[in-house]
């Protein structure tokens, strides 16, 4: 058994770079390459935020104090109607262990990507403009042979971190890869606006519309003075023709998407047309399904899922991420290397928790928050209205601090970490 791992990490994002680098914690002299499809580090996207266990691995990795600097500054969310009036704020409770739709680690993709990376960059290998065809394993290794350059090259262990429609987890499980995937019915495009229209409020802005629209903008701490901009539209899973059409529109590729954004936002009011000028002028642009990978397995030998690829879940999916490259690392020291039983045994660890935060509660947490009817918008804003109104929201989080009540948590063992040495 070699005491220097030898593993082939595909797709480069949070997953992978916070398993590279906690991977190199446990073993200082292993063998990392990191494949992506695409030319170059995608660093763009929406916000994530980081909750649960992820706190506190991010503690561990001693990056917490960057995140907070590079964190969006975002106090909390204003809704407003079509005049721009706000109706209700829901701001950031200000307690990491219990956290409302801001987070206390609200921060961009790229940013926290950046952030993963740095330390790692000049210790692994990595290859651009390159994916995985396909994988043979036997007892002591696993074979790939590579997508373009035909290469085949054998490595201890194969981790797929390539996303939500993850070719080596069809692969895995002899199936399509969508056949894993559950809408959640809920689409988004994210991009730069280079202008401040919040006008230096560090309340992002929610302004709903009929048939499941919003247009969310949110700070960003910038000093050129920019902000990010959100489409989002919702649609039953019973609107079976409209989720073909956002899903096609999807499938088309950014410019298909935004002329499907442009006609179905063209007059909603607001700041639309504004938004809509934006979108058409960004660098930076980003459309995306909400959707979970409900898989039934994460690890079949010497081939592993990590992040979305096993485990994907909105509102969690970073947070998961981060958890699960720091498990798989964690396991594969606490088994000194021995591959089979380390993945078998992160597959019993974070299988039954991932699990656990994906229902179809979040599927109607979506149609709720953006209602398809002119009364489930009044429904809605006034229940949301009446909350920040009495305060409800921030008793409610006082009440939870005075009990104790945190997010839920991933027990995980006390893996013994070397200490770490001086650079």
């Amino acid at each position: 058994m070699s005491t220097s791992p030898n593993v082939l990490i595909s797709g480069f994002g949070i997953a992978a770079s916070v398993y590279a680098s906690t991977l190199l914690r446990a073993y200082p002299n292993a063998t990392i390459t990191i494949v992506e499809r695409d030319p170059e580090m995608r660093l763009t996207g929406a916000s994530v935020d980081i909750r649960s266990s992820a706190v506190e691995i991010i503690k561990w990795m001693g990056c917490e104090s960057e995140i907070r600097d590079k964190t969006t500054k975002e106090e909390g969310v204003e809704m407003v109607d079509e005049n721009g009036k706000s109706f209700a704020k829901l701001m950031a409770t200000g307690n990491s262990e219990v956290q409302s739709i801001t987070s206390e680690y609200e921060i961009f993709r790229g940013d926290l990507a950046r952030i993963f990376i740095r330390p790692i960059k000049d210790k692994v290998n990595m290859i651009f403009n390159e994916t995985v065809e396909s994988y043979v394993q036997d007892e002591d290794s696993v074979t790939v042979t590579f997508a373009n350059s035909q290469e085949v090259k054998s490595y201890d262990l194969l981790v797929a971190a390539d996303g939500l429609g993850s070719r080596i987890r069809g692969m895995m499980l002899g199936t399509k890869p969508s056949e894993q995937v559950h809408d959640e019915g809920a689409y988004a495009s994210f991009f730069v606006i280079e202008k401040d229209l919040l006008n230096g409020s560090k309340l992002a802005q929610w302004y709903s519309t009929t048939g499941g629209r919003a247009i969310f903008l949110r700070p960003d701490p910038d000093p050129r003075g920019r902000t990010r901009g959100h489409f989002m539209n919702t649609a039953w899973a019973s609107d079976v023709e409209g989720r073909a059409k956002i899903n096609a529109a999807l499938r088309g590729g950014n410019e298909t998407y935004m002329q499907y954004v442009e006609k179905e936002f063209a007059n909603v009011g607001w700041l639309a047309p504004e938004v809509l000028k934006a979108m058409r002028e960004t660098t930076d642009f980003y459309c995306s399904k909400f959707a979970q990978v409900r898989s039934p397995r994460i690890q079949d030998g010497r081939v592993v899922l990590l992040g979305d690829a096993g485990f994907a879940c909105p509102g969690i999916g970073t947070s998961l991420a981060i958890m699960g490259g720091h498990v798989l690392a964690g396991e594969l020291l606490l088994h000194n290397n021995d591959v089979k039983s380390a993945t078998k045994a992160y597959e019993e660890l974070m299988l039954p928790f991932a699990k656990a935060q994906q229902s179809t509660m979040g599927d109607y947490a979506m149609q709720v928050l953006n209602p398809q009817t002119a009364w489930g918008l009044w429904i809605r804003n006034t229940i949301l209205w009446a909350l920040t109104k009495f305060k409800v929201d921030k008793i409610g989080v006082w009440v939870a601090g005075k009990l104790g009540v945190k997010e839920p948590r991933l027990r995980m063992p006390d893996y013994p970490w070397p200490a770490l040495k001086a650079e």
